[in-house]
Order: structure tokens, then C-alpha cells, then sequence
């Protein structure tokens, strides 16, 4: 049976500076991803720009080059490529975690992974230590309303071009709603939006809040605050308002941008406990949890607080996961 030192759950940008930190140490490692390469950025809106500075998104000592102030999705997903291919990163693509499980081998204790392949193979992995740096973004916060299934309905947004004359209804009332909002008005579209809260998150860009803010007050926009949906229907949603009254508003398409969250069952299963708002407990000085030889790294180590955690601050949780380590099994570099 093959035993390897390391498997990393996920191959966004913490997967990856893990993986190149587990190489630099000339540990035995292999990084297991469900989807594609970078799969968060990679499912963002096709004209997304960053919120932050390329030198932020940089990883493994590669300089991120770029003519603009704000690298684009486009620019990030062809840099995370070059970061792979210089180091030459061992990445499983199309392989999905279902299971880590501890196991004893020997007086040794070391981790079963199980995995499924996007072809349907089963298989065992092993390793003496796993990182979970899982992200959250293909997970996203249902409603649980009826409707919530239909076609029309989407938990990500995309292209604006796509709805051109349509009339769009948005809940949320973060970036993503407000940049969504914005960018579909322009775009010619009818813009409705909902939002539980009293007014709009107070995390949305500064730059960003006063367009939203005075697209609202002329009118462009048409905004619901205090209302949440009740029901989906084919061409139409229900919505209480905050009056305590309810209005049907007619959709031709709803996005619900709500916000993503970990998968917390793959955490609780390998016996991480889960702590205020579902964060999973953790030393910040190694990432190890709980559970000796199992670490975090990422956003998800927020828990439910997406926001905790971002690509400029993840980047350096592979150094510390790698020295711990080394420290647990008495290895040096």
C-alpha cells in the first residue's frame, strides 16, 4: 500500500501554495480536485475583474504580470496555469473527495481518502497528513422556497449580454448582488432587487456603493429592502415585503446571489469540529485542527464568514502547514 505524505483537497490558489510549499520540502504529495484548475475563479463571471492588486494573487514566487491595476479573471486563470506548469504541481483533476477517514497502520496513524472520479472509479488513497482546501464557492446558500429548481433560477451570475430586455430579479445585497445589479441594468435589462437586510451590506466596495446607491434612488434599479421571496413561479415571484404585505414581481430570470458555504459534512465526518459560524477549529499557527494531520487552508476556514479569507491572505497557509509538518514527523527540508 502506497502511503503518500500529503493530500490536498482542492486545487484553488491555497491548494496550489500548499502543493508548491509540500514540493519545495520534497515531500510526497498529490493535490485532488473535483473540477478544473482554479474551479472558484474559473465558474466567476466571465468579465469579473479582482478586487485586489496582482502582487496580492501571487503564489510560489511567480510574479503576476499584468498592464492593469486589477487583473482580470482572464489574466488570473492563465497565471495559475503558469504556476502549475513551473513547478510542475501533481494535480488529479475530475476527482472528487467523498470521505477522509482515520486509520491505524502499524502504531501509525494515517488517513484513508475516499474518491470518485468524474468517470464513476472508486478509489483509496493514503497519506499521512490531509488538507482541506476545499473552498466553498460550488456550494451556494439555498432559499429553500418552491420555485427554487426552476430553469429560470441561478445561484451564479454570468454573462449580462444574456439577458438583454429581460427582466431580472436579484437577491442578495453583497458585491456580487450589487456588481450584478449594476453590470445587467447597463446591459439592458429590468432590474429588480431583494435584500433581507434593512440596507445593503456595509462590505461592498467603496467604489462600487455609490453607483448602486444612486441607481437605486433614481429609479434604474428597482430595490426591495427588508423583503425576502416566498415562492418562485415560471414567469413571475412572490415577495413579502417589509410592510408585512406581499407583491408578485414578473421574472424573466432570478438570480439568487445569497452567498456559498464549505462543505461541512466532508469536515464533520473526518471528525473536525465546527466551531462559531461553523468555522472548523484550528490552530492559525500551523492550520492543524483538531484532528492531528488534518489541516485547513483557504477561505473555508472561515466557516460561514466567506469573507474571513481571500486569496492575498490564504496564499500563506501552505508554509505553515508544511512546516508543521515537517516539526510532526521529525523531517527536515
Amino acid at each position: 500500500m502506497s502511503v503518500r505524505d500529503v493530500l490536498i483537497i482542492g486545487a484553488g490558489p491555497a491548494g496550489l501554495a500548499v502543493a508548491i510549499a509540500a514540493a519545495d520540502a520534497r515531500l510526497d504529495y498529490q493535490v485532488l480536485e473535483k473540477g478544473v484548475l482554479v474551479n472558484s475563479v474559473f465558474n466567476f463571471p466571465p468579465q469579473m475583474t479582482f478586487f485586489t492588486t496582482p502582487d496580492l494573487l501571487e503564489i510560489g514566487r511567480l510574479p503576476f504580470v499584468t498592464p492593469y491595476e486589477k487583473p482580470t479573471r482572464h489574466e488570473a486563470l492563465r497565471y495559475y496555469r503558469r504556476v502549475v506548469d513551473a513547478y510542475g504541481l501533481h494535480i488529479a483533476f475530475g476527482e472528487e473527495v467523498l470521505a477522509v477517514e482515520a486509520e491505524d497502520v502499524g502504531g501509525e496513524t494515517t488517513f484513508v481518502v475516499d474518491t470518485r472520479s468524474d468517470r464513476g472509479v472508486r478509489r483509496g488513497r493514503h497519506a499521512r497528513a490531509v488538507v482541506f482546501a476545499v473552498g466553498y464557492y460550488d456550494r451556494p446558500n439555498r432559499l429553500g422556497v418552491p420555485g427554487e429548481e426552476l430553469p429560470h433560477v441561478k445561484h451564479y451570475y454570468g454573462d449580462p449580454h444574456a439577458h438583454f430586455q429581460q427582466r431580472v430579479l436579484i437577491v442578495g445585497g453583497k458585491n456580487s448582488a450589487a456588481i450584478a445589479a449594476l453590470e445587467l441594468y447597463r446591459a439592458g435589462a429590468q432590474v429588480t432587487l431583494v435584500h433581507r437586510g434593512a440596507t445593503l451590506s456595509d462590505r461592498i466596495k467603496y467604489w462600487i456603493r455609490p453607483d448602486i446607491d444612486n441607481r437605486i434612488k433614481e429609479g434604474s434599479v428597482a430595490a426591495h429592502f427588508g423583503a425576502q421571496v416566498l415562492q418562485i413561479r415560471p414567469t413571475s415571484a412572490v415577495i413579502a415585503l417589509a410592510s408585512g404585505e406581499q407583491c408578485e414581481i414578473a421574472t424573466d430570470a432570478v438570480l439568487l446571489l445569497t452567498g456559498y458555504h464549505p462543505d461541512f459534512d466532508l469536515l464533520e465526518r473526518a471528525g473536525i469540529t465546527l466551531g462559531e459560524k461553523r468555522a472548523p477549529t484550528f490552530d492559525p499557527e500551523t492550520m492543524e485542527t483538531n484532528v492531528p494531520g488534518l489541516y485547513v487552508a483557504g477561505g473555508m476556514v472561515g466557516g460561514l464568514d466567506t469573507g474571513a479569507i481571500f486569496i492575498e491572505n490564504g496564499r500563506f497557509h501552505g508554509d505553515k502547514i508544511v512546516h508543521s509538518y515537517l516539526a510532526r514527523t521529525a523531517r527536515a527540508v
